[in-house]
């Protein structure tokens, strides 16, 4: 009996497709939450400093729990009045980490942050200094040799 049921498992994944191979020049990578943002004039340093005890805080635990892979904060010049001059990035492993990224992520942002009125609170206190002005989600990619490749 052991022997008939063993074939007919190994029947069954010998007749599933095999998996496809890509014609894409590129291998998929993590996935970057980004947030792109104008800092008012002259205030950069009031804007940082405001979320080194935030968003800084919470993701350098998030990071050691694993919940995420890395952050970065990026910094320079507009290349216009309407562009962003930072933008705020967090890596997850994939997008498969997006569901349930916020139920782990909440529980950090309200040991360090408070609850949610000192949150609105924090949150609204930064209008005064920046404007979002969008949202991304990019997959990183990795460029695949083509002469490597053959």
């Amino acid at each position: 009996m052991k022997k008939i049921l063993l074939a007919a498992i190994v029947a069954i994944f010998a007749a599933l497709p095999a998996p496809a191979q890509s014609n894409a020049p590129y291998t998929e990578g993590p996935v970057w939450d980004i947030i792109l943002v104008r800092l008012k004039h002259g205030m950069h340093d009031a804007y940082f400093k405001s979320i080194s005890k935030t968003f800084k805080a919470v993701f350098d635990e998030a990071k050691k729990e694993g919940i995420i892979m890395d952050y970065k904060i990026l910094y320079g010049q507009a290349s216009s009045p309407d562009d962003f001059n930072v933008m705020s990035m967090v890596q997850l492993k994939n997008y498969a980490a997006l569901d349930t990224y916020r139920e782990k992520i909440d529980p950090i942002a309200r040991r360090i942050e408070g609850d949610a009125k000192q949150q609105t609170e924090t949150f609204t206190g930064r209008v005064e200094i920046r404007d979002i002005l969008g949202y991304k989600l990019m997959r990183e990619v990795t460029l695949i040799d083509e002469d490597k490749k053959k």
